[in-house]
């Protein structure tokens, strides 16, 4: 009898804003492959990050656990020394693969380097691609400072197949994805068992480097626009050629599908590549404040995708508040996998994409650094709330209303005091619960395991 397990391909994206998709709201490029994986599917437009940094961002999407409990809460080291998810944290692949699934990573993992933290001892059964935060799209060589694990800070090679390292110089890492992911897909698909496919673009994160080819469609726009544009065109394309050849293997209606971006824009200066200090406004969050690393909704509200032909709704959008956890339960939920058996934060979204049903009210909570935030129906509230990293928090408490103010412009802690010391205290309580759990279970590990700056 034929496996009626869905297969499933989760697509990830870096340093990409809210608004930097045609179907999220860009006007000035188009990403018609992407509007088509919503327009055919379920777009969410209220989906969050579990972090507005990369690491903790990606350890969620991948446990279905808050960062903290996933054992990952800050920006990870690139050097081939840095430890990262913990042993103890099973990963999607892993649950899956358990279950009978074949599974394989091309792109960017940024959950640690030592053999232990690396795609195969996390359930990937092949993997292509990076290990650190960042790398030359051209050389692949990760030129970043935080590569340090003795006096100097030499760069390092990294790009790997299999733990095996491998040199393809000259190649634009996005096509890279891309190919790799349709090859390793190929295989899979010819096997008698269902797949995951993880594909984690490094774009449109920093070196910005996109071939002239895509430069020149976009060179009527300032540079920081133009080579944004130009990033995530390559990756819209990648995608179309991922998601064409699942139609081409006969098994669209089989997939299912998500996309999704790891954190909010990045401001940092590095982004302009000529040693300007100034902050770099590439990427957009849209109508949101905040940026990548803040805790206000541009550092983690970001585009959400789900596509399962014949199977979840098509063209529905939902404000429904939603996060990167829940991509596994839902996924385990596809799969006929009891989650019961597995530590998960995440809560399944198959029902209210198949069938429309409301979801339970919660609420969302996310760290990171001094700041702490929560959401709950349509309130949301920031404690120490940052705009960029390193600078003074604007507030010590922020509330807004996000159905009246979704750019969190009004401070409402003095209107609303009864709110403001309900979810100040529920935040407080769970942040408290993260530290307790991080000092038992996570910190001895030592520093490797944390931040080193954005990256």
């Amino acid at each position: 009898m034929p496996d009626s397990r869905p297969n499933v391909i989760v697509f990830l994206t870096d340093d990409q804003g809210y608004g930097d998709l045609s179907c999220m709201g860009a006007t000035d490029f188009r990403t018609p492959n992407l509007d088509r994986l919503a327009n055919d599917g379920f777009r969410f437009t209220d989906w969050y990050s579990n972090s507005p940094v990369c690491s903790p961002s990606r350890a969620a999407l991948l446990s279905g656990r808050y960062p903290g409990n996933a054992g990952i809460r800050e920006i990870l080291r690139g050097h081939r020394s840095t430890a990262g998810l913990p042993q103890s944290t099973p990963t999607l692949a892993t649950m899956l693969r358990d279950a009978g699934y074949h599974t394989a990573l091309s792109g960017k993992w940024h959950l640690g380097l030592t053999e232990e933290s690396r795609p195969q001892a996390h359930g990937f059964d092949h993997s292509f691609g990076f290990f650190a935060g960042c790398i030359d799209y051209y050389s692949h060589i990760f030129y970043y400072g935080a590569n340090q694990g003795g006096p100097g800070q030499n760069a390092t090679h990294d790009l790997w197949e299999d733990d095996n390292e491998v040199w393809i110089n000259g190649r634009y890492f996005t096509k890279l994805i891309a190919e790799k992911a349709v090859e390793y897909m190929r295989d899979m698909a010819a096997k008698d068992q269902p797949f995951f496919l993880y594909v984690p673009f490094n774009a449109p994160h920093y070196p910005m480097h996109a071939p002239r080819e895509y430069m020149e469609m976009f060179d009527h726009l300032p540079w920081d626009r133009q080579v944004m544009a130009a990033m995530i065109s390559a990756v819209d394309d990648s995608i179309g050629k991922i998601m064409n050849e699942v139609d081409r293997l006969g098994l669209s209606e089989d997939t299912l599908s998500v996309f999704t971006s790891d954190n909010g824009p990045s401001r940092e200066s590095r982004n302009w590549l000529d040693g300007t200090l100034d902050p770099y406004y590439g990427g957009t969050s849209g109508q949101f404040k905040g940026h990548k690393y803040s805790l206000f909704e541009g550092g983690i509200r970001l585009p959400g995708i789900l596509n399962w032909p014949g199977h979840i709704a098509k063209g529905v959008v939902s404000d429904t508040p939603v996060a990167s956890m829940d991509v596994v339960p839902t996924v385990l939920d596809a799969a006929e996998i009891d989650v019961r058996q597995y530590e998960i934060d995440g809560t399944s979204l198959l029902g209210h994409v198949t069938q429309r049903a409301k979801l339970d009210d919660r609420s969302l909570f996310w760290e990171i650094g001094d700041q702490t935030a929560v959401r709950r129906g349509k309130w949301k509230l920031v404690l120490n709330g940052q705009l960029v990293e390193h600078e003074d928090s604007i507030a010590e408490i922020h509330l807004s209303d996000l159905e009246t103010d979704p750019a969190e412009a009004i401070n409402l802690v003095d209107k609303e005091p009864a709110i403001t010391t309900e979810l100040k205290q529920l935040a407080e309580e769970w942040r408290a619960a993260i530290e307790r759990r991080w000092s038992d279970e996570y910190a001895v590990r030592g520093e490797e395991v944390r931040t080193y700056r954005m990256v």
